[in-house]
Formats: structure tokens, C-alpha cells, sequence
């Protein structure tokens, strides 16, 4: 599935490498499981940006005794600066948060309080209060995305907001009684974070920082209060809590690294550039800031400016940045996803190659380089496709991918295997019922017994979870 060449003026969901993808969060226990789609999350994509948080997460989910790759970052295109987890898989951030934020360290911090969520089994224990309690009706209300968890993900109220005072006329004593329960939580989830922080000899200042800066709308209304304020909820001993063992901790003025900072810079200044309107980039990064995260922004910014020489003025801005960094992947990547989006896909083959010489794990530039390929009908460059796309899939699997290798199996005359792809990339998206009829039109044909036959049979069986 390509993604058109629009700008983002006309909408938010306008990502390059960033591939806008719904509800990719369902952690269930069996080994396949479609999309929560109902959830309707707007999780999006990107390679440098899931590897600077990565970077964060990692000491701190080997500090937890995480093994490496249990838990995974997620980014949620939302403006508002909020963080929350689901389930012991997966931690959701904002590109609010990650915009908001000025240095990573309030970002970890962020990530530390969620992973002591985690490690608290603190989603665990609301579910299972739920499954037991009479009431689970009910609860089950709060526990939804708009209420508990995630606050304003979904344009919901929070605790404290409208929902509370409707579910609070159900039954007083049961709300009160789980509400002072997650305050235990949250507060645990701050002393679990900067225990994570200690053992990282990182500072907790980031998280207090962050929570000193909603503290200041304990006193707003709830309508105007930002998601994770709603979401977290504070109060002024927990407050003072966290601001005595953040000050107390031998590595309280221990600051990040530059590269690390400047990292973070970057990675704000591109979701500027792809997410917010031109004249907002060019105001919040103007030409007499000649940093590299300013050039960043500008270069994306002058691209979905549009009108004449627009892809010209972008491309020799990113050419002054590759000058500058030419061992950056993603100043090659942003190279060749600019010309892809101008429809030149053979001349951002190049670009593409160098960007996934220099990251060679990165599955979703491997993807992307696959996709430009295909508009070279050679059975070279299709057979090459068809290699990088099942390359691809072995660590990451997404919807585009099997899109684009579905398209390449029709192009070589493999119907029954292009159909199996189809099926599979409906899967991952949740629509399981346009899932079932792919994979039984490819089914007749596979060979019985091949991966693809098997994937096939299981999403034929799949039976959602009630």
C-alpha cells in the first residue's frame, strides 16, 4: 500500500516512512491475533524515531529484567502529551510528549513511571478486579482507553471529568474505592521508575519536571487539562514525595549526553516537519537557527510547502544535511522518501540503498526501498523486491509489507501467494472478515503444508476473543 504524495494541511495521517497504521496493539495469548482495531489507535512508523526510543527504553527494561524485546515502543499520533501502557507488551508515548519535551530525560522519565506500571502488574490487577467483582460491568466502563488508561487518546474524558461524574452515579463507594487504588498505583509507578533511574545512574529530574508541570492543573478544569494529567493524577504529598527522592539520588545532576540531546533534537524537529502546517515549521524553527534540527524541520517544511521548485528547494536543503552528517541513514532516508513522494521511485533508489547500507537492520527503510523498486517492471528488480520484503518480515511484520509483496507475487504470476498476502495484511489491520475471504480464495490453491497454507489456515480458524 503506497502512501499518496499529500500534504499535510489536508490531514494529519500523511507519513512517508512514518506508514499511519490502526490498532496494532492486541496482546493476546495466542501466537496470531489481529488488530484492535476498535481501539482505533493512530500508531505510526518511523525508523530513526522508534530507535531513539529504543535507546531510552532499553537500560531501563534490562534494569526491570525485561528481556530484550518483550516490551515495545509504540507512538501515538496525538497532540496532546500523554503516555499510558495496555497490558506487560507494549508502552504508548504521544508525539505530543515527544514534541513537548525538551531533553530525553523527561522523556525517560516519563518511560521509567510507566515501566513501573509494568512491573507493578498494575494493568493485571485492574482486569482482574474486574472479572471478579459484581460490578464488572461497571468498572469495565472506566477501564476503557477514553477513561482510565489513556485519557484524552481518544478525545475522551478523563478521571475526574465528565465520565467520572456519569459513573459515579452508578455506584460511589466502588468508584472512590478503585480511584484511591490507582492513586497507590501511580505513586508506586514513581518510586519503581526512579528505582529503574538509580540502577541506570540516570536523573529522575525529567520525571519531576514533567509531573511539577502538571501539578499546575490540579486547579483547571478537566476539560482543559492535558491527557496525562487526567490520566496520572497527582496530588501535592505525592508531589513532594517525588521531589524529595528525585533530589536525593547521587545522580540527580547528571545530565544526557550532547549526541544524545542533539538526537532528540532531531527527532522533534522531524515530526515538526511532517506533522505540522509549513508556516508553523517556519516559525518555530526559523532561518537564523542554522542547527541541524532547524535545517531538519525547514527542509521537510519547504517540501509540503508545495507550488513551484518545492522538491528542488527540499532536496538541496537535505543535501546541505547529508554534507554535513553523510553517515546519518535518515538524512539519505528523508532524501529518498521525498522523491517517492513526488512520484520518482527510481530516483530515489539510490538514496534509499545508502540510508539501509548505513542501518542495516532497519526493516522499514528495507520496506520502503522494496516499494520504490516496484516501479521497475524488470524481473530483477521484482525478484530483489520480493527478497527485501521477506527480509523485512522476519523482525517486523506490518500491513505495508505484505501489501507490497502481494503486489509483487502478482506481477510474477503467483496468484494463490498474492492472495495469501492480501489476507495477511488485512489481518494486521483488524478486518478480519475481508481477512478470512482472502485467505480461503488462496487456500484452494497453496500447497498444503507450506508457511503460507499454514498462516492461511489459522486466520480461516481464527475465532475473536469475547
Amino acid at each position: 500500500m503506497s502512501m499518496p504524495p499529500v500534504s499535510p494541511r489536508k490531514t494529519k495521517a500523511t507519513w512517508p516512512k512514518m506508514v499511519l497504521l490502526c490498532g496494532l496493539i492486541a496482546a493476546t495469548s495466542t501466537s496470531l491475533a489481529p488488530s484492535a482495531s476498535a481501539q482505533n489507535l493512530p500508531l505510526i512508523r518511523d525508523t530513526e524515531i522508534e530507535n531513539v526510543l529504543n535507546d531510552y527504553a532499553r537500560p531501563l527494561f534490562k534494569a526491570a529484567g525485561f528481556g530484550s524485546g518483550r516490551i515495545k515502543m509504540r507512538i501515538v499520533q496525538n497532540d496532546a502529551f500523554n503516555a499510558f501502557v495496555l497490558d506487560g507488551r507494549n508502552v504508548f508515548v504521544h508525539t505530543g510528549t515527544l514534541m513537548q519535551a525538551n531533553t530525553p530525560n523527561e522523556v525517560i522519565g516519563v518511560i521509567a513511571h510507566e515501566t513501573g506500571h509494568i512491573t507493578g502488574g498494575h494493568m493485571a490487577a485492574l482486569r482482574a478486579r474486574i472479572a471478579k467483582d459484581q460490578t464488572r460491568s461497571l468498572l469495565a466502563q472506566i477501564l476503557g482507553i477514553g477513561l482510565i488508561v489513556a485519557g484524552g487518546v481518544t478525545g475522551g474524558e478523563g478521571l475526574g471529568g465528565a465520565g467520572q461524574g456519569v459513573l459515579f452515579g452508578g455506584n460511589e463507594v466502588i468508584m472512590r474505592s478503585l480511584l484511591a487504588e490507582r492513586r497507590q498505583q501511580e505513586s508506586a509507578a514513581d518510586q519503581a521508575g526512579l528505582t529503574l533511574l538509580n540502577a541506570t545512574q540516570q536523573s529522575g529530574l525529567g520525571m519531576l519536571t514533567t509531573f511539577e508541570r502538571f501539578a499546575a492543573q490540579e486547579y483547571i478544569s478537566d476539560a482543559q487539562k492535558e491527557a496525562f494529567a487526567r490520566s496520572h493524577p497527582l496530588s501535592t504529598d505525592r508531589l513532594a514525595r517525588l521531589r524529595k527522592l528525585v533530589e536525593t539520588s547521587p545522580y540527580y545532576k547528571n545530565k544526557d549526553p550532547a549526541e544524545l540531546q542533539l538526537r532528540h533534537d532531531l527527532m522533534r524537529a522531524k515530526l515538526s516537519g511532517y506533522l505540522e502546517r509549513p508556516q508553523t515549521v517556519f516559525n518555530r524553527y526559523p532561518e537564523t537557527d542554522q542547527s541541524l534540527p532547524a535545517r531538519y524541520a525547514r527542509a521537510l517544511a519547504s517540501f509540503f510547502k508545495g507550488g513551484p521548485g518545492a522538491l528542488e528547494s527540499a532536496l538541496a536543503q537535505v543535501d546541505g544535511l547529508i554534507a554535513a552528517r553523510p553517515n546519518n541513514p535518515y538524512f539519505w532516508e528523508v532524501r529518498g522518501d521525498l522523491l517517492t513522494r513526488a512520484g520518482k521511485n527510481r530516483e530515489a533508489i539510490p538514496a534509499l540503498r545508502q540510508a539501509l547500507k548505513l542501518d542495516p537492520n532497519a526493516s522499514l527503510i528495507r520496506v520502503q526501498l522494496a516499494g520504490a523498486l516496484q516501479d521497475d517492471p524488470s524481473p530483477e528488480a521484482i525478484n530483489e523486491s520480493v527478497a527485501l520484503l521477506r527480509k523485512s518480515m522476519i523482525d517486523d511484520e506490518n500491513s505495508r509489507a505484505y501489501r507490497l509483496l502481494a503486489n509483487s507475487y502478482y506481477k510474477q504470476g503467483k496468484q494463490p501467494e498474492a492472495d495469501a498476502m492480501i489476507a495477511q495484511a488485512y489481518f494486521l489491520e483488524g478486518d478480519l472478515k475481508q481477512a478470512q475471504l482472502f485467505a480461503k480464495r488462496a487456500q484452494t490453491r497453496l500447497r498444503s503444508g507450506t508457511p503460507e497454507w499454514l498462516k492461511n489456515d489459522d486466520i480461516i480458524n481464527y475465532k475473536p476473543q469475547t
